[in-house]
């Protein structure tokens, strides 16, 4: 006789199936797509070329568009994605707010600061990057520490921290802009502050990807975890569970994932908040499948915005317009579906 758990385990494989077919249709789709077009199948021969060999059916041309400048960017979308559907959702859950995003403790104002600062002073690609990763972290180190020095260490304090810090990292932004020069450094630093994936390397997939996929699973692991969290402090505390550690874990998982991911494809707005709302209404409000549905539903919506921005008009639409745009009425749409109430 099939136990409940099978049962579950069962639907939940069926789950993640149909949404990893669903990735992958638009990845490939998505790798066929463009102003140079490539045909499906020729798509698929390209990539299966890459692990079994097979009889060249197309041109050096193609080739190069599919690997060489759509692959790099849809990894960084399917990254990207992912990663920031994933950290709103643990967001979400650890601080027990629907309307909490991954930017919450500054990391996104203050990695804008970092790359704007590093554009100024005419930095090479990876080092703006770099400059981005380091400065979102010390924007959540400072929101961190901000209720330990008022001995608050409460979540209300935290989330206040973090609305400090991302407004002093706001107003940083402004300056910067005032000082850039207009013809050359201050479209930089808009079109970054606004998301793009298309200056995507594959080298720098290579090394962020594995960064986040390695704090990916940690957070997947301990998915079950964050489920206690949401019982609140007292309940958590009474099963056995060291709610600040778990907690600070979490939320440096969250924020570590953030930053890579805002220092490959600059500030896109939306994507962690909206998508784990979606993913409710598809797994439920449990972690357990929640967590890696958002990851799924996170890669897909990232690569179809990526591919409108890229398809659209004439030039490269930024992606934080496009997520505003599909993201706004979207977000009304799930708060009346799941009638959250703020």
């Amino acid at each position: 006789m099939r136990t409940g758990t099978a049962w579950f385990s069962g639907r939940d494989a069926a789950l993640y199936s149909a949404l990893l077919s669903v990735v992958a249709v638009l990845f490939v789709a998505s790798l066929a797509i463009g102003r140079y077009h490539v045909p499906v199948r020729e798509t698929t021969r390209i990539l299966a070329s890459r692990i079994v060999p097979l009889e060249r059916t197309w041109t050096p041309q193609m080739e190069n568009v599919v690997m060489r400048v759509r692959l790099p960017r849809l990894a960084g979308a399917l990254l990207v994605g992912g990663a920031l559907a994933l950290a709103g959702a643990a967001y979400q859950g650890v601080f027990r707010n629907p309307l909490v995003s991954p930017d919450l403790l500054g990391v996104s104002s203050g990695a804008c600061v970092g790359a704007s600062a590093a554009i100024l002073m005419h930095w090479g690609a990876l080092a703006v990057q770099v400059s981005a990763f380091a400065m979102g972290l010390v924007s959540v180190a400072v929101a961190s520490s901000i209720p330990g020095f008022f001995r608050n260490n409460t979540t209300p304090m935290l989330v206040l921290s973090g609305v400090i810090v991302s407004g002093f990292m706001t107003s940083l932004q402004g300056l910067l802009k005032y000082f850039a020069d207009p013809l050359d450094e201050l479209p930089s630093i808009i079109y970054w502050a606004m998301g793009s994936l298309g200056s995507v390397k594959a080298g720098e997939i290579k090394i962020v990807g594995l960064v986040i996929a390695a704090i990916m699973g940690v957070l997947v692991m301990i998915r079950w975890r964050i489920n206690l969290l949401a019982l609140g402090d007292s309940e958590a505390r009474s099963l056995g569970v060291n709610v600040k550690r778990l907690r600070s874990v979490i939320v440096l998982c969250a924020t570590l994932m953030t930053a890579g991911a805002v220092c490959v494809s600059g500030t896109i707005g939306w994507i962690g908040l909206v998508v784990p709302h979606l993913g409710r209404i598809v797994a439920g409000h449990d972690n357990k499948r929640l967590i890696p549905v958002s990851i799924l539903l996170g890669a897909a919506f990232t690569i179809l915005v990526d591919t409108c921005a890229r398809n659209l008009t004439g030039s490269e639409i930024p992606l934080s317009i496009l997520t505003g745009v599909i993201g706004t009425p979207m977000f009304v749409w799930l708060l009346f579906a799941q009638k959250t109430t703020v």
